[in-house]
């Protein structure tokens, strides 16, 4: 199907936010442990960084709209680890294409009303693939480009450092300040990402396929949920990874409640990489794992919550996310002292266990469990006089309901238990170390925000289903900066998982 083309917009229709001086509340080290930048900032100035982002309100609209994000697939310059930029001269490999239909076959029965795709070759023949025999409209968007790395663009890595010096260390290590040729393009990405928001939004669909690249879909996902340059790297996006955002109607017409519903569902396994993140390697590693669906308890406001054990279905989903840890090493399984916590992270150690046990001469290897009562929220969900037992599922955003005295002691006590996760993957002398936190998907979106260094007021950004996991990666340690590998993956619960798209029937709600 032919592509319709948007013109870039005037330069003064583009939306470029103040910018303050970017600074990393973390310290910073390059891959090869050389040399360190440690930025300092007052936690004024951190927020400030962020709300830059936050306070520009969105266009309202009128019904419930998802949009699902999609890299494109591998390309001839990600295969030879050279920087792509906004050039046009990559192609996609053939893992590229098979990825690409991959994604296809995710996708394949979601009535999406429209298609947006960068004009590069290598994203527009994704979205091509993905698009397949669909009549709908296909719209090219010059600002869906991939950033503009200037004078980078071409060179392989390690040419860019044997040019460039101290600017691509800068772009490795502090890419919201990085300067080449003149230009911030981490500072420009986020404005022209901001741009695209309000021509997506503003557009007659209620279901929207964006296929795109790494940064500017990074980008997406953060100015969407209000998150500043700092984040940039943070929320990783695979080749082919899908991720998926919700915007709800305000009752009053303002900007949306906007929720990130899933991010980075690869066409591969998430953990099954090779210990990199965002070209970094990483040797520490955190995996949340929702537990599993409960037995229906009549007095409970909230799914899943209370004490009860799991059902069929929860069962089913902690032996198939057993089996997707299975080729990990994991050093050590801490839970929720709640009962489908427990039953979730006992089925994954026994499997664990028993994984490197299969000859005749071998020896079960042991999987420390432990059970820490800050894990437990279930007992301050119970606190909400708003949940019902006619909640079905935990909707999207759902979480920004909560009243704020129930949301101040959930955050609080989910950052004791952050904490001791942190410590938990410190301890030992064990350089690779992976460590699985099991309990209720509220916990774990709580998780999320003290993982991004973010206030209470996030929590109802994320969603989380029961049965998924989520990957966060620390490539400088537990006391460094935490990378998002990915949040809410199901594809590894087969014909038990959650869409990643439904389809829309008439004013139904996503």
């Amino acid at each position: 199907m032919p592509f319709v083309t948007l013109a870039p917009p005037p330069l003064r229709g583009c939306l470029y936010l103040p910018q303050p001086k970017r600074v990393s509340p973390f310290t910073v080290r390059s891959s090869s442990s050389l040399q360190e930048i440690d930025k300092s900032s007052s936690a004024a100035e951190r927020k400030l960084s962020t709300e830059l982002y936050a306070s520009v309100p969105f266009p309202p609209i009128r019904t419930a709209k998802r949009v699902v994000l999609v890299r494109h697939g591998q390309s001839t310059w990600n295969a030879e680890g050279r920087i792509q930029g906004s050039s046009n001269f990559s192609i996609l490999t053939k893992k590229g294409e098979a990825q690409a239909e991959t994604s296809r076959q995710m996708l394949i029965d979601d009535s999406f009303d429209v298609c947006f795709s960068s004009p590069l070759i290598r994203s527009k023949r994704t979205a091509e693939i993905i698009w397949g025999p669909r009549e709908e409209a296909m719209i090219t968007d010059s600002d869906l480009r991939e950033i503009d790395l200037y004078s980078f663009q071409g060179l392989l890595k390690h040419e860019g450092k044997a040019k460039f010096g101290a600017a691509y260390r800068q772009w490795q290590v502090d890419a919201a300040n990085f300067n080449i040729d003149g230009h911030y393009p981490v500072r420009e990405l986020w404005a022209r990402a901001r741009s695209c928001w309000t021509k997506i939004l503003t557009h007659d669909s209620r279901s929207v396929l964006v296929v795109a690249h790494n940064a500017v879909n990074q980008a997406l996902v953060a100015t969407a949920i209000g998150l500043g340059t700092e984040y940039f790297r943070i929320l990783l996006q695979s080749n082919c990874g899908v991720s998926v955002l919700d915007f709800t109607p305000r009752s009053d017409g303002g900007s949306p409640y906007i929720c990130l519903n899933r991010l980075n569902q690869t066409p591969n396994s998430p953990v099954a990489s090779s210990g990199s993140s965002g070209g970094r390697k990483t040797s520490k590693r955190i995996i949340l794992v929702c537990q599993g669906s409960t037995q229906n308890d009549p007095e409970a406001k909230f799914p899943n919550s209370g004490d009860q054990p799991m059902n069929m279905l929860g069962i089913i989903q902690s032996q198939k996310t057993a089996e997707l840890l299975l080729d990990l090493k994991i050093s050590s399984i801490v839970s929720s002292p709640k009962n489908a916590s427990v039953e979730t992270a006992t089925i994954i150690s026994k499997l664990q266990e028993a994984a490197d046990c299969l000859g005749a001469d071998c020896v079960p290897r042991y999987v420390e469990m432990k059970e820490i009562q800050d894990l437990n929220v279930e007992d301050i969900l119970l606190q909400s006089a708003k949940g019902t037992t006619e909640v079905s599922t935990l909707q999207p955003g759902w979480l920004k309901e909560l009243e704020d005295g129930v949301a101040s002691t959930l955050w609080d006590q989910s950052g004791r238990a952050w904490q001791k996760l942190l410590t938990e993957l410190s301890d030992g002398s064990d350089p690779e170390k992976i460590v699985v936190a099991v309990g209720h998907p509220v916990l774990h979106i709580a998780f999320m925000g003290q993982c991004l260094n973010l206030t209470k007021d996030w929590m109802g950004s994320f969603n989380l289903d029961a049965g998924s996991i989520s990957v966060i990666d620390f490539p400088d340690g537990p006391t460094g900066r935490g990378v998002i590998r990915c949040i809410n993956y199901t594809a590894h619960l087969g014909r038990w998982s959650i869409p990643i798209t439904r389809t829309t029937v008439d004013d139904e709600a996503f």
